[in-house]
């Protein structure tokens, strides 16, 4: 099989008919979704459960099998060992991608630089580590089953002497308007999966490039829209979608899909952070009844920021003085918002987990 050439972007024609019934839609529910995301006044901290829940469905797509509860839990201090500390830890990089690279475009946009900065914080001493972090490749690689030869690949990426010309190519058009920005994201992601610049965590990168390029181009507020729980659930027909491009030139069936991926993930996102949002108002007046603190508000923060932690921990987050902050925790736990995962023994600190919110922010019952 011979190496995959990209198209030039932007491209010179699409089947604009096929596409303009979901553009309206796709534009109308992400402007609703973002109308929200710019009500909330903390979405970095009220609204860390989404980011958890995107790096596990992200790195979840590339097989890892870590849940968002199992990673609160190993930061909290749980040891799990052997294989599941190993996808813990590629999802906890992804999100630590995703929080860098969000501060760099406050100052700058995407350049290949930043790709490759994100490249190396996601694969930092993690599995694939030994595959040049924060290099593009400089060997011809290709996807398809395990063992295959390069003759029996579904896919050849782009050969290694002209990856840097495709690059470069698609960098300018990220910096480009094109006719909307939501086409055109979907173009940006589906040609750096192609270009495929990387030997390993090309995926998870081109899914990263999603919230920060619309963040860049202004159709969001804040890089926190993630689309991954929709391409997690629609795997075969995402592969397929990316295949049609790269097999017959299919960039409107591509587009469809995405478009419509866009719609439906900005629905189930608005009333996810509704409902997480309710749930903050409704636990603010209950603790403040519990607490009647001038506190109140720090605990709460932080319960959301982090609703899986050890006792030790919440006093040095907060900054509430361990004398005033234990005391908390106990009626918290006394009235059933805090659950034990571990009991204090000696030396070590209780973990504690705020379940509501974990179970709101999944869509169903966590723990």
């Amino acid at each position: 099989m011979q190496p995959y050439v990209p198209q030039r972007l932007p491209l010179a024609s699409l089947d604009h008919a096929r596409i303009i019934g979901k553009v309206g839609p796709a534009n109308a529910a992400l402007a609703r979704y973002d109308g929200l995301l710019q009500s909330v006044i903390n979405p970095g901290v009220m609204l860390s459960p989404l980011t958890n829940r995107e790096a596990v469905l992200s790195s979840r797509i590339e097989g890892t099998q870590a849940t968002v509860d199992e990673v609160l839990e190993f930061e909290a201090g749980l040891d799990f060992g052997g294989e599941k500390t190993k996808d813990i830890q590629e999802i906890v990089n992804y999100r630590k991608t995703l929080s860098i690279a969000s501060e760099v475009l406050a100052e700058r946009p995407i350049t290949l630089g930043l790709v490759r900065q994100m490249h190396a914080v996601l694969m930092d001493s993690v599995r694939g580590a030994n595959k040049t972090p924060g290099e593009f490749r400089l060997d011809q690689n290709w996807i398809g089953p395990a063992e295959c030869t390069l003759e029996q690949a579904s896919f050849v990426p782009p050969a290694p002497l002209q990856l840097l010309d495709h690059l470069q190519a698609w960098e300018a058009y990220v910096a480009f308007d094109d006719v909307d920005p939501l086409i055109q994201v979907a173009l940006v992601h589906a040609q750096f999966e192609l270009i495929h610049p990387f030997k390993d965590g090309n995926g998870r990168i081109g899914r990263l490039l999603i919230p920060l390029f619309l963040y860049q181009k202004r159709v969001l507020a804040s890089p926190m829209f993630y689309l991954s729980e929709y391409l997690e659930a629609h795997r075969e027909l995402y592969y397929a979608r990316l295949q049609g491009i790269s097999r017959s030139g299919d960039w409107t069936g591509w587009i469809e899909f995405f478009l419509e991926a866009i719609t439906q993930q900005a629905r189930a996102n608005t009333q996810r952070v509704r409902d997480i949002l309710a749930l903050y108002e409704r636990m603010k007046l209950k603790i403040t009844e519990f607490t009647r603190s001038q506190h109140a508000i720090t605990v709460l923060d932080a319960l959301f920021d982090r609703p899986i932690f050890q006792s030790s921990d919440f006093v040095q987050r907060s900054g509430i003085p361990k004398q005033t902050a234990l005391p908390f925790l106990r009626k918290l736990r006394d009235a059933g918002v805090l659950h034990p995962l571990r009991e204090k023994s000696g030396r070590r600190s209780a973990i504690l987990a705020f379940t509501e919110l974990l179970n709101r922010a999944e869509g169903r019952a966590v723990l």
